[in-house]
């Protein structure tokens, strides 16, 4: 009667507790934070003011399937990629959270 080792059950059982951990506290809020983000930008419309991931503060001037056209100054306007951008400004300047 030596030793056998580990259950393999009991093995397996933890590997699934790692794996159930680990999608709870990884995953599954950067995938609630994903579609959050494609809510805003579905919700975009002209006259949003929105900052980019590069920093740039902007307002919506027109709006096309992949791209946006920001006003960034008075005489100035940039086409970007909807997914450049970060968040809404708030009446405030604040981004909400």
């Amino acid at each position: 009667m030596s030793g056998a080792g580990a259950n393999p059950m009991s093995s397996l059982l933890l590997f699934a507790i790692i794996i159930g951990i680990f999608y709870f506290l990884m995953i599954m809020p950067a995938r609630r934070q994903q579609k959050k983000k494609q809510a805003m930008i579905a919700s975009l419309k002209k006259g949003d003011r929105v900052v980019t991931s590069g920093g740039i503060y902007g307002t919506v001037t027109g709006i096309e399937d992949q791209t946006l056209l920001l006003k960034i100054a008075e005489n100035a306007k940039i086409r970007i990629s909807k997914n450049a951008i970060s968040g809404k400004i708030g009446p405030g300047g604040e981004t909400p959270e």
